[in-house]
């Protein structure tokens, strides 16, 4: 049986919960260190203080001691924990016990708020696989895991469970949260022949649902794959720094040698002395701030994008989002909404709106055509009964014709102008209507009773409601658009001009809008474009960061593009345009104030002028401050 949503979190909460056995250390080990540090102040003897100083840094110094041994065997370089552990060891040789409390304690402590920070902005991820259906019941009441259930199979789906496969509605209706996929909070009415997704929440109706997809194809394991593919990729900064580190380390092991050994050596300096200074300069030069600087603050923009029904692929997407300046827009299913609907009706002759209603329904029934169910659907939502046809002939590129058995068996046509002069249809004086719509980017669609115009049909696709508003706050980003649309001229000029969209492209086939995304790259540099993802794929590709709608070819949108809308919600793109400039602005304070301070405190620290303490508080304050300040990005404005 498909589980419940609770009872999913609950049992991905127990399986999920182990014992994280180094917080305890840490904890341990700040108990030792705050304790001690209270009984040296008191004046209790130094034997018991000792004591809470050399539990805190067993306890606290195993974890430690381990990564440091992993990063020489199994990595080949020194890291990070390798000049923790050096750093204490030179302490307690300068039996400052205490000190190398601190050092273990503090270090640990600003680890633990690296993996919390990581944790939380992972959040995202951990509700989608909490969402990720484990069990299917079939229609004849066999319960299988649903990796067992194949393509066409029927699943019951109870209220309130969740749905566990990609597919169709069969039997029933019910109110759908999709929150899990598209990130909108309000639910969607599905009925008979709508599309559910894996992972969503059926509210209140018994629901029979054909499976469109197997479990490894469905739109939440694909997400659930991006999303932690996303994460675990690095950006150019992570990767930089990543190697940074890689030669750092070793080279401030090495300094700390010089500084010791030089004036000890050569210059008969005081052994203590020397080696508190080195000491000093391995705990301050740790590049613990520097190396998460980076991967929290971009991996908490990714989470919070992602609760937004936002995909990106990967941090360094983001970063080049922050770096866009122009976007190209495909026009039908992106900047419209890709459903014909009818606009206009026009009567002539004396017949009413009514009769050819009546008529053109009744015919177009018999077709599948786009622009058939968009006049069927108007016909029925106005409550027109269509009138019973027989004899219906579909005429390749015209139309159709077909006898209507409640008008005197007379002969009625429906199509374009081409229909009407073949079957002798007096079209008079209506070529300046159509085109006047043909101008304003509809498809006119003609219907005649016998060898007299009945009237005409103005059928377009609709605009956004938010198209307008998106192209606007691009500008105001300084964010250049282009429509690139394989349609016809006078509609997409039509289009364009009620956007305010001043370069546009029409009747370009896929090959010409990859040759228009290069020559915008030569032009802007950073080029983003946003299409359906199936004629679009090619440009999708090309351009630097490609954006496709979510619901249209979710299959090609999911591996073309570099982020995907699976909300379909186009003025999100502005405020991605934004995360991916705060992203940046983020990144680049977290490493300066990283770089400097550690540039600062060195000098200090080489000059004798900080002294342990000093040390760790800089180290663990600007570690704790990149990041609480990269952390920010997880709630989106």
């Amino acid at each position: 049986m498909s589980s419940k949503c609770c009872d999913t979190t609950e049992e991905s909460i127990k399986e999920k919960k182990p014992i994280n056995w180094r917080l305890i250390a840490t904890v341990i080990s700040g108990i030792g260190t705050i304790f001690g540090f209270l009984l040296s102040y008191a004046g209790v003897s130094e034997d018991i203080t000792n004591i809470f100083f050399l539990t805190s840094i067993i306890v606290g110094g195993i974890f430690v001691a381990q990564e440091a041994i992993e990063g020489l065997t199994k990595s080949k370089f020194l890291n990070i924990e390798f000049l923790v552990v050096i750093a204490s060891i030179g302490a307690l040789y300068l039996g400052e016990l205490g000190e190398a409390s601190a050092v273990i304690f503090f270090f640990s402590l600003a680890e633990a708020f690296e993996s919390f920070g990581v944790k939380r902005s992972r959040k995202a991820l951990e509700e989608l696989v909490q969402n990720n259906p484990k069990q299917a019941t079939l229609k004849d009441g066999t319960i299988l895991n649903i990796d067992s259930v194949t393509l066409g199979s029927i699943v019951v789906v109870k209220p309130g469970d969740l749905i566990p496969l990609d597919g169709i509605i069969v039997i029933g209706t019910s109110a759908i949260n999709e929150a899990s996929i598209t990130g909108e909070s309000l639910p969607k009415d599905k009925i008979v022949g709508d599309t559910v997704y894996a992972g969503t929440i059926n509210i209140n109706g018994y629901l029979e649902v054909k499976v469109t997809k197997i479990s490894k194809d469905s739109t939440i394991s694909k997400i659930v794959e991006l999303v932690s593919g996303a994460q675990k990729s690095k950006t150019q900064a992570e990767e930089f720094i990543h190697k940074f580190a890689k030669y750092y380390t070793p080279g401030i092991a090495i300094v700390s040698l010089f500084i010791f050994g030089i004036p000890v050596v050569f210059f008969g300096g005081a052994v203590s002395t020397w080696l508190e200074r080195a000491i000093t300069l391995l705990v301050i030069a740790c590049p613990c701030a520097l190396v998460i600087a980076t991967p929290v603050t971009v991996t908490a923009a990714l989470g919070g994008a992602s609760k937004r029904g936002i995909l990106i692929k990967g941090g360094k997407f983001l970063e080049l989002l922050g770096k866009v300046k122009a976007i190209a827009f495909d026009k039908t299913g992106t900047l419209t909404i890709g459903k014909p609907v009818v606009t206009d009706i026009v009567t002539f002759n004396g017949f009413t709106e009514q009769q050819l209603l009546e008529d053109v329904a009744g015919m177009e029934s018999f077709s599948t055509h786009p622009l058939s169910e968009a006049i069927v659907e108007y016909a029925r939502h106005k409550g027109i009964t269509p009138h019973q046809m027989e004899s219906y002939q579909n005429i390749p590129g015209k139309g159709g014709k077909a006898v209507c058995k409640v008008c005197d068996d007379l002969e009625h046509c429906v199509g374009n102008l081409k229909m009407m002069d073949a079957h002798n249809v007096s079209i008079g004086e209506i070529t300046k209507e159509t085109e006047k719509f043909e101008m304003e980017g509809k498809t006119v669609v003609l219907v005649s009773e016998k060898d007299k115009i009945m009237g005409m049909l103005g059928i377009s696709d609709t605009l956004r409601d938010t198209s307008a508003t998106t192209i606007k706050m691009l500008a105001e980003e300084k964010v250049s658009s282009a429509m690139l649309t394989g349609d016809n001229i006078h509609s997409a000029s039509f289009i364009a001009k009620k956007l305010g969209i001043q370069d546009v492209f029409a009747g370009l086939l896929p090959e010409e809008k990859v040759e228009k995304i290069k020559e915008f790259k030569n032009k802007y540099g950073v080029v983003a474009m946003v299409g359906d993802g199936v004629n679009d794929a090619p440009a999708l590709a090309l351009s630097d960061v490609g954006i496709a709608m979510g619901s249209k070819g979710t299959d090609i949108a999911l591996e073309t593009a570099d982020m995907i809308l699976m909300n379909d919600r186009i003025e999100l793109i502005p405020e991605m345009i934004s995360l991916g400039r705060r992203t940046l602005g983020v990144v680049k304070f977290n490493v300066a104030i990283a770089v400097g301070s550690k540039f600062i405190f060195v000098i200090l620290a080489t000059l004798g002028m900080a002294h342990l303490g000093i040390a760790i508080f800089a180290d663990t304050g600007v570690a704790l401050l990149v990041i609480v300040n990269g952390l920010r990005l997880f709630k989106m404005p």
